[in-house]
C-alpha cells in the first residue's frame, strides 16, 4: 500500500467500478447524445497571500496557492499543478472505465506528467512580447499500467483514454473562453 493511495495494496486489483452502471450510462449516452451535456461550475475566492478558496458542487473547498518562489505561502498546489492533476485524474478515469468496458481488470494506473511554463510574464505585470507564451508549452504524459491484458491491449486503452479524455481535449482543443467583469 501506498501512503497516495492507501485504499490500494500494490498488485491487486484495483477497485472495480460498477461495469452496469458504466453500460447503463453508455447507453444512455448514445440515445441521447444532448444528455451528456453538462455545465461545471465552481465558485472561487481569495484569501489573500495568492490564496484561492474554490468550492466545487458541495464539497470542501479547494485550496490553491502558489509556491514561494511565486509569491506565495506554499500551502497548496499552484493553478498549473491543480490543472495537471486534473489532466493525470481525467486521464486514470478514462483508462479504468475503458478496462472496465473491455473486460480488462487493472492493477496499477499510474501517471506521472511534467510540463514545460514560461512564468516570466509574471502574471502580465512583467515584460510581454510576442515570444512569450503564458502557461504551458509543452506536456509529456508517462503512463504505466498493469493488469490482466497483454502490452498492446494496455496501451490501445491507453491511447483511447487519451483520445477520449475531455481534459486532455481541453489541453490540445482549447475551450472558447469569454469573460466579463460583473
Amino acid at each position: 500500500m501506498s501512503d497516495l493511495t492507501p485504499n490500494h495494496t500494490a498488485g491487486e486489483p484495483l477497485e472495480a467500478i460498477d461495469k452496469d452502471k458504466l453500460a447503463s450510462l453508455r447507453q444512455k449516452n448514445i440515445d441521447n447524445p444532448e444528455g451528456g451535456k453538462k455545465v461545471i461550475k465552481t465558485h472561487t475566492e481569495a484569501d489573500g497571500h495568492f490564496r484561492n478558496y474554490t468550492q466545487v458542487r458541495d464539497l470542501k473547498p479547494v485550496l490553491v496557492s502558489e509556491p514561494p518562489a511565486l509569491l506565495g505561502d506554499d500551502s497548496a498546489p499552484n493553478p498549473t499543478e491543480i490543472a495537471q492533476a486534473g489532466l493525470a485524474a481525467c486521464i486514470s478515469v478514462g483508462i479504468q472505465a475503458i478496462a472496465t468496458h473491455r473486460g480488462v481488470t487493472l492493477t496499477k494506473i499510474d501517471i506521472d506528467i511534467e510540463s514545460n511554463i514560461d512564468v516570466s510574464p509574471v502574471w502580465g505585470v512583467g515584460d510581454l512580447n510576442d515570444e512569450k507564451r503564458p502557461g504551458v508549452s509543452d506536456v509529456q504524459v508517462n503512463v504505466d499500467v498493469d493488469g490482466d491484458a497483454d502490452r498492446e491491449t494496455l496501451e490501445k486503452i491507453v491511447d483511447d483514454a487519451i483520445q477520449w479524455s475531455p481534459v486532455v481535449n481541453t489541453y490540445t482543443r482549447p475551450a472558447n473562453l469569454t469573460h466579463k467583469l460583473v
